[in-house]
């Protein structure tokens, strides 16, 4: 499994626009096994996303999709900075299965 964790600074006061847009271009993503999309709770700017692919090259082909190509354009203007990000190997968790061992 592949992960990705990040955090996104919004326009000043435009995390709730950030938010929608994100939510409703984040449907039908192949191999996307978890997408969450979270406020930070001590910046009214900040939004957390955190994902689980079955593969990196399916999250990097997820960049590719109409949808998400779409959303890009679209939040470009929203989108204040990234500050944070980081791979991860995901292996198993509530709502997700346990990765194939080996």
């Amino acid at each position: 499994m592949y992960g990705m964790l990040g955090r996104m600074k919004a326009v000043p006061g435009k995390r709730d626009d950030l938010l929608a847009l994100l939510l409703d271009s984040s449907g039908s993503m192949p191999g996307c096994l978890s997408y969450i999309v979270a406020k930070d709770a001590k910046d009214a700017d900040a939004i957390w996303i955190t994902e689980a692919w079955d593969s990196k090259d399916h999250h990097d082909a997820s960049l590719k999709l109409p949808q998400v190509q779409a959303a890009i354009a679209k939040a470009r203007p929203l989108i204040a900075g990234f500050d944070s990000s980081a791979e991860t190997e995901p292996v198993g968790g509530i709502g997700l299965a346990s990765a194939p061992k080996g």
